[in-house]
């Protein structure tokens, strides 16, 4: 296709690729990408120099620079949006044909349309993931799997509220060229559904609605809320209609959680605890600051570690003081067709994970599983009753330092030969998925995304850069991750048999081992995993 209002598209265009790239959507990408491209390439500088920081022995803390912000009681963001007024349970998951019908009839109450973690950013999930949202939208939407069951739409009244995930600041769409220079991937998603969908859905007496995920500071919310102020004048639609809930799910943003909720304050629906990606970033942060930072393997971090409890508390408080919902993180267990004491067991851990968070005041929370909905939906309702959120609960008692944050060390557990073995497996089998177009994988009866595979590399990496010691084993080197990779494809190869892919899984060992044995820490696996896609 050539130039259209100085936009190439360099992917292929398939069937009904054209209802999506129209010329008013790319006029609508090209004009956001032109005033907004270079704020977004001083904002990732700049995380680079804040992370030089860090690396060089100065801790996070909160900015004294915002602080009059964080001290006046009197702003608020905008009062809950219809559609989204009560969202004791959420569902996420990639946007996918049978996945968007599925989530819409779960009955939880919103589906996260996930464009980022839960999802491969190949050209044809990006653009047809956008045509399926407007199917739903339309109501044209169906599928028949290939034993011949066939998935439609329940009445509107029951279906979720769709809340889309458009992809973070560092990742491009390399498929679409403005003045010869790649877009921004989350500016690509956003836009080709809010030009499509914003007024679909306000037609359906909702909304246009996003996560905004992977952020660092209250600078790059800014930016989302410019990119929104400017969108709704282009499109027509009234100032403050979109909104976003922000996933705190890095550890700089944890700094700076009131700050992000001001920026975005007329736009903004509040705040998600993003745990897994949070301990990725936790790592990824402190990797080169010796032992103090060195977590346990990723199977014994619990929401109940000091650390953890101090964020959520903190997200708790901090979204109630403004009049913002505060969403719970994921259970992600998948429920077993053939083991039910597996079942039993997880079952168990669900419910006390949300019977933690609703406690602690969460207004809604997180599942990967429709199985998973009636069990989450029972422990918010039993906490909520009939009111929509619990926002009017105040948790003025919780006060959280810098160093509670940033209290790895209080976190129990060890780094045993299992863990490490653990973390080698499940991220071979994730990335071999991602390189073939899936990026939600049930794994060992668990939904993984792209954070698995990032907190099991990095932990690797820093296991390897801080001289640790299995506990139940030798010191973890290059040469024993090696040797165990091995194992671990070996193992992987006779489990699955004939399914077991030669070319996906050679390149998952290749890409897996670039980014946890280099000597140079690559900032997200994504970036290489990307350029070897078509």
């Amino acid at each position: 296709m050539g130039a259209t209002h100085g936009v190439e598209i360099t992917g292929p265009l398939n069937d009904r690729f054209d209802e999506i790239l129209t010329d008013e959507a790319l006029a609508l990408v090209a004009e956001l990408h032109r005033a907004f491209e270079e704020r977004r390439r001083e904002l990732l500088a700049a995380r680079k120099v804040r992370e030089e920081q860090v690396a060089s022995g100065t801790d996070l803390d909160f900015l004294p620079e915002t602080k009059h912000i964080r001290e006046d009681d009197s702003w608020r963001v905008a009062p809950p949006a219809p559609g989204i007024t009560d969202r004791r349970v959420e569902i996420t998951g990639p946007t996918d044909r049978k996945m968007t019908i599925n989530a819409l009839n779960s009955g939880a109450k919103v589906w996260l349309a996930d464009f980022e973690d839960a999802n491969t950013p190949l050209w044809e999930n990006m653009i047809q993931g956008q045509l399926n949202l407007r199917d739903a939208l339309d109501r044209t939407i169906d599928f028949t799997s290939p034993q011949g069951k066939t998935y439609t739409l329940k009445a509107d009244e029951e279906l979720a509220t769709i809340v889309v995930r458009p992809r973070g600041w560092h990742l491009d769409e390399k498929h679409i060229l403005v003045d010869g220079q790649r877009v921004s991937g989350g500016i690509v998603d956003f836009a080709l559904y809010f030009l499509h969908c914003a007024q679909r859905q306000l037609d359906k007496g909702k909304g246009p609605y996003f996560y905004l995920p992977k952020m660092q500071s209250h600078l790059e919310a800014r930016l989302w809320n410019d990119i929104f102020v400017l969108a709704q004048e282009r499109v027509g639609i009234p100032r403050g209609t979109i909104r976003a809930t922000c996933l705190i799910e890095t550890i700089p943003a944890a700094f700076e959680m009131e700050e992000i909720l001001y920026e975005l304050r007329e736009h903004s629906a509040g705040l998600n605890a993003g745990r897994w990606d949070y301990l990725f970033s936790l790592i990824k942060t402190h990797r080169t600051r010796g032992s103090k930072f060195v977590l346990p393997e990723r199977n014994a971090v619990t929401m109940t570690a000091p650390m953890m409890r101090a964020y959520t508390e903190l997200l708790v408080k901090t979204c109630h003081k403004r009049g913002a919902h505060a969403i719970g993180g994921m259970a992600a267990f998948i429920p077993s067709r053939k083991d039910e004491e597996v079942n039993k067991v997880a079952f168990a851990k669900v419910r006390d994970d949300k019977s933690r968070e609703s406690g602690d005041g969460f207004d809604g929370s997180w599942v990967a599983h429709p199985d998973l909905v009636p069990i989450a939906m029972e422990i918010f309702d039993g906490v909520l009753g009939e009111r929509p959120n619990q926002i009017d609960k105040q948790r003025p008692e919780v006060e959280v330092t810098a160093a509670d944050l940033l209290a790895v060390d209080r976190t129990p557990g060890g780094v045993t030969q299992a863990g490490l073995r653990g973390n080698i497996n499940v991220a071979l089998q994730y990335l071999a998925a991602w390189m073939g177009g899936n990026g939600a994988v049930a794994i060992h009866n668990l939904m993984e995304d792209a954070a698995t595979a990032e907190i099991s590399r990095s932990q690797i990496w820093q296991w390897l850069h801080n001289g640790v010691t299995l506990d139940d084993g030798p010191e973890v080197t290059a040469e024993l991750v090696t040797r165990i990779i091995d194992e671990e494809l070996a193992t992987i190869r006779e489990s699955l048999g004939a399914a077991f892919d030669e070319d996906l899984y050679k390149q998952a060992k290749e890409l897996f081992s670039e980014v946890a044995l280099a000597d140079e820490y690559v900032d997200f696996l994504t970036l290489p995993a990307y350029e070897r896609m078509p």
